[in-house]
């Protein structure tokens, strides 16, 4: 046997191993678990019903809804309306809250009332005769809590918490610890439950939080169960749906683990209803279609009696939110925003009809068995066969496993892995091929020195090997820009010597740049002090938001440090601006038959210019607005204004990141979601209520100059009020 094939065999046999490896979970490949991940979806897609017998209908906080009743949250005498009129009128079958009850709605004037009662009116007899008469009217938890009373009510709360908060409703069992911690159910340690009066006065309570999210954040699978102190808890579609059925015991089936004793969780059972789970009591949800395949009807035209009948009678019910303001979307499968209460229904109707899919724990070693016979066969057989014949056998290979696996997933509800096979037969293949099919061709290469002074190295070789996804001739593309400025250049060149400043612009453009690089950025161009770059060309990232706005905060980082080695060179102090923006972009090459740049232009990137210079204006490092935001909500912000920058007459709401929501301190947070109150008080016009919250705020930081901007705008709107019709933007006139 030569020496060439003994190496093929040992390469091949090498990769086999690898995959085998990340199966067995003694490595984890990224890139695995994202292609089955894709698959997963893409089966999901391809196999939704034609038609689905709906037994769930969503009452939405909707956008008419808000406009008709008010601001949410609306007060509670209002829900417990919504549940009369569901019950009594309607006729439902019963009804779950995926919203949490946690704070008292107290209405002031009741408090003034309660406080005169028993204070100076005290002996005044027609005052408390009128007092008793209508505090009742006032009293919105105790009404709501009477509403939910006899009923075939579910609230929802939250587990897996940092806080202890509320009442907790009565757990399905409790288990003895030794039992709870053979389960890899999740455990929790805190949780954010409703007000204990509304939760002993509903029928039952069910979680609504997703432990089980994917890597890339996407709700493929929702846990039925989770443990707070050894007693388990089950989520609201579980309890809405035994609720809904006369409320039958629930049974867990598990197996038992014969190296280690521990208990895998199989199926979770309610009457005669089997309901296949993993063993974390995790389900794929069962999607029937995208959002708004189950019926909405608007609250606000519940409260009306203007939905038919006949739409709600009888039906399982979900009070939740399809409006995006109120911040209840989750990325799923089928979009990436879709109503998180929708995700309920999905699980509801599965449960009911018996059409969730299972991925029992034996698919692990399937895929380990069938991954190995793979390598094997494909290592020994492809060297002695020809390019045709082995392209026969690759197709033959790659066909006979997708239809086996399709078939699982049609006709007997099981979901086999199908990415890591497929992905080994495929590379297996490749890598039998010959070495010409490997050679970079000349176009590549001369494609790598164009682009090789505006990218990284890495992303150059990435984009070798897209040649198709390269347009230089121009093209519109959703991406991001980030422009990054030194303030106060202008005195700090006055000062050095020529050589010197030329040194010093080096020194931190070099940093700037090496960061924007490490995320996966362009480099635009230099502007003097001044840096300008962009994500999602020339190859694109579907996360070029996030790496944009993660370059913006490592800039900023990488500016403390150098003041520090700054100084030890008595250089001056640099401080540096940052604004990044997303939206729509002309990218391409642009210039003259003299020299051409590949460059990105429109509203967007001018936008992204504006929101540089504010940073000044504002007092702060980084400004991004709400459509970067948008894109990357595992950041915590800031919100600062509501502007019409100079030449635009839409307004744009802009906000501080202040990074990572995990590395973002709780104190910190509370604080930013008091200075929020305050400046949705200030857009309302409440010009008290907005500077109560306000100058508090400034009292403790009193550096942070957005504080003083907004009493500032308080005090003079209190003399010149702003026009009725006022959408509480501030316009700047300069650039």
């Amino acid at each position: 046997m030569d020496i060439q094939r003994i190496i093929r065999y040992a390469l091949s046999l090498a990769l086999t191993l690898t995959f085998l490896l990340h199966v067995a979970g003694v490595i984890h490949i990224p890139l695995l678990t994202s292609m089955e991940n894709q698959a997963y979806d893409a089966r999901l897609k391809i196999t939704l019903p034609d038609h689905v017998e709906k037994q769930v209908v969503i009452v939405d906080i909707d956008e008419h809804s808000l406009d008709e009743i008010g601001q949410w949250p609306w007060n509670r005498s209002v829900l417990a309306k919504m549940n009369d009129v569901l019950f009594e009128h309607y006729q439902i079958k019963a009804i779950g809250y995926d919203i949490v009850f946690a704070e008292e709605d107290i209405d002031e004037g009741a408090r003034l009332l309660d406080k005169m009662a028993h204070g100076s009116l005290r002996d005044n007899a027609k005052f408390i005769n009128e007092y008793r008469r209508v505090i009742s009217s006032l009293q919105h938890d105790q009404r709501f809590a009477e509403s939910l009373k006899n009923r075939k009510t579910v609230l929802g709360f939250v587990m897996d918490t940092d806080t202890k908060k509320g009442g907790l409703p009565d757990a399905i069992t409790k288990l003895d610890k030794n039992t709870l911690n053979k389960l890899a159910i999740n455990k929790t340690v805190g949780y954010t439950a409703n007000l204990k009066p509304l939760q002993d006065s509903a029928y039952s309570g069910g979680f609504f939080n997703n432990p089980l999210l994917d890597e890339d954040g996407v709700f493929r699978r929702v846990p039925l169960l989770q443990s707070y102190k050894n007693e388990l808890h089950e989520s609201l579609a579980l309890a809405l749906t035994r609720v809904a059925m006369g409320s039958p015991a629930i049974e867990m089936v598990v197996e038992i683990s014969g190296d280690t004793n521990d208990l895998f969780l199989e199926w979770v059972k309610i009457a005669n209803l089997a309901i296949p789970v993993d063993h974390q009591s995790g389900v794929l949800v069962p999607y029937i279609g995208k959002q708004k395949s189950f019926e909405y009807v608007s609250a606000g035209d519940v409260l009306n009696k203007s939905v038919k009948k006949e739409i709600l009678q009888g039906k399982i019910t979900l009070f939740g939110t399809s409006a995006p303001g109120l911040l209840d979307l989750r990325t799923t499968p089928l979009e990436p925003a879709f109503p998180g209460v929708e995700i309920h229904a999905n699980i509801i109707q599965g449960i009911l009809d018996g059409s969730i899919l299972h991925a029992p724990g034996y698919t692990k070693g399937f895929e380990f068995i069938l991954i190995a016979i793979i390598g094997i066969i494909l290592t020994f057989s492809l060297p002695i066969l020809s390019a045709l014949y082995s392209t026969l056998v690759i197709m033959f290979s790659i066909i006979l496993l997708i239809a086996t696996n399709f078939y699982a997933w049609t006709s007997i509800q099981l979901v086999l892995p199908i990415a890591a096979p497929v992905l080994l037969v495929i590379l297996l293949f490749a890598l039998q091929m010959t070495y010409g099919f490997f050679v970079e061709s000349r176009g590549k290469r001369q494609l790598a020195h164009l682009f090789g002074q505006y990218v990284p190295p890495e992303l150059v070789e990435e984009m070798s090997k897209t040649m198709d996804d390269i347009n230089l001739d121009g093209e519109m593309r959703e991406m991001s820009v980030l422009f990054s400025d030194v303030r106060g250049f202008t005195t700090i060149s006055e000062n050095l010597e020529p050589k010197e400043l030329t040194d010093y612009i080096n020194a931190f453009l070099t940093p700037i740049t090496l960061v924007i690089h490490d995320n996966r950025g362009t480099i635009d161009k230099y502007m003097g002090d001044a840096v300008m770059a962009f994500w999602g060309a020339p190859l694109k990232d579907d996360q070029h938001a996030l790496h944009s706005l993660t370059a913006a905060v490592d800039i900023v980082k990488r500016m403390k440090t150098l003041r520090e080695e700054f100084s030890e060179k008595q250089w001056p102090e640099i401080y540096v601006g940052v604004g990044v923006n997303t939206g729509e972009m002309n990218v391409g090459n642009k210039g003259s038959e003299f020299r051409v740049d590949y460059t990105v232009l429109g509203d967007a990137v001018n936008l992204g210019s504006r929101l540089e210079s504010l940073t000044k204006v504002y007092g702060v490092d980084i400004i991004t607005s709400e459509y970067t935001k948008y894109h990357v909500p595992e950041f915590e912000y800031r919100e600062l204004d509501r502007v019409r920058v100079k030449g635009k007459d839409k307004p744009v709401t802009i906000y501080e990141p202040l990074g990572l929501v995990e590395n973002v301190a709780k104190d910190e947070r509370k604080l930013i979601r008091q200075f929020h109150i305050g400046i949705k008080q200030f857009r309302a016009q409440n010009w008290d209520a907005a500077e109560r919250e306000i100058f508090a705020l400034n009292q403790l930081d009193p550096k942070r100059k957005i504080y003083q901007i907004y009493l500032d705008r308080i005090m003079n709107y209190r003399n010149n009020p702003p026009a009725k019709d006022w959408d509480g933007s501030f316009t700047h006139t300069s650039k």
